[in-house]
């Protein structure tokens, strides 16, 4: 990799007033011409408005770039295509304010869910790539989970399988006898090992595997912990946990909204301790139910979930 300079944008602001802003800057800048980029045309017919600091940060971030062009030589701008109005902001400066050509921007589409929204930190449900903002079990789940309209989409732009193999897999999902989310499984653990490695990968599919409601591997503390981050959990003493009935512990925790749909979910097949159907109502939980001595694992149907600590 080529040598590289990270720059802090707060180093040419500190010293610039905003008087001195609308003085140098502001004067090239004409409000037809902002109102007009897409970004802010989407935004002011919003339910929510624009506010004047986002209405005019297309002019900050391109004077971000006149400065690193003007002190720096550099003449293109790179980003997502929801950047395109500040990057052109930023072309229009520098022809405007100093007099030459030669600044570009370059722009590539943006990954967006179904739903036509992006994935980003400021979207809800934002896929981070670090395991320290969302686990590999979570980052897994989160592909195994696409829409059948994503997956193959998905395959083609954030996997290295070929297209021939990609199309093998999308005939396949027309095929009678087609087992639902193949297709999203492979998907899954092709991101997951290309972003976290075997050892990421691995360690997904073995809390998938273990989480699993009905599964026969034996749970451990670890396990259950390790996924502690991306479910609901609670903490109780280990005599409020104790010989409680377990009716009683679903409500109390949240995992359901009443004692009596617990019983109705018991009723119907779908309540689970440590991943073991529960069948009576009468369900006490016992020693051997605390997993290590430390936790415990409820679970409401295939996805809602409660860890529950003991202290």
């Amino acid at each position: 990799m080529g040598s590289f300079v990270i720059l802090d944008n707060y180093d040419w602001w500190k010293d610039i007033t905003l008087l001195d802003f609308l003085k140098e800057v502001g004067k090239f800048a004409r409000v037809g011409t902002m109102i007009a980029k897409e970004s802010v045309k989407k935004r002011l017919n919003s339910e929510d408005g624009m506010s004047y600091t986002e209405f005019t940060y297309q002019l900050l971030q391109g004077y971000d770039f006149l400065y690193v062009f003007k002190n720096m030589g550099v003449n293109v701008q790179i980003g997502g295509s929801d950047q395109w109005g500040n990057i052109t902001a930023g072309t229009d400066l520098i022809r405007k304010i100093l007099q030459v050509e030669g600044a570009h921007g370059l722009t590539f589409p943006l990954l967006l869910k179904s739903d036509g929204t992006k994935f980003g930190k400021t979207e809800d449900g934002a896929i981070w790539l670090s395991s320290k903002m969302l686990s590999p079990y979570k980052f897994y789940q989160y592909f195994f989970s696409v829409p059948d309209v994503d997956v193959v989409r998905f395959m083609k732009i954030l996997t290295f399988l070929s297209l021939d193999e990609i199309h093998e897999l999308e005939e396949s999902m027309k095929k009678p006898g087609y087992v639902p989310n193949t297709v999203q499984r492979r998907l899954a653990e092709e991101v997951t090992r290309f972003v976290h490695g075997q050892e990421g990968l691995e360690e997904a599919l073995k809390a998938t595997e273990a989480l699993r409601p009905g599964a026969q591997t034996q749970l451990d503390s670890q396990t259950i912990e390790g996924i502690a981050d991306d479910v609901p959990s609670c903490s109780l003493r280990y005599d409020q946990v104790l010989k409680s009935p377990l009716v009683d512990l679903a409500a109390s925790t949240g995992l359901l909204a009443s004692k009596s749909a617990a019983r109705r979910l018991i009723k119907q097949g779908g309540l689970y301790l440590n991943n073991m159907k529960i069948d009576s109502e009468d369900k006490l939980v016992e020693e051997g139910d605390i997993v290590d001595g430390k936790v415990l694992l409820l679970s409401a149907g295939k996805k809602n979930k409660m860890v529950v600590r003991i202290s």
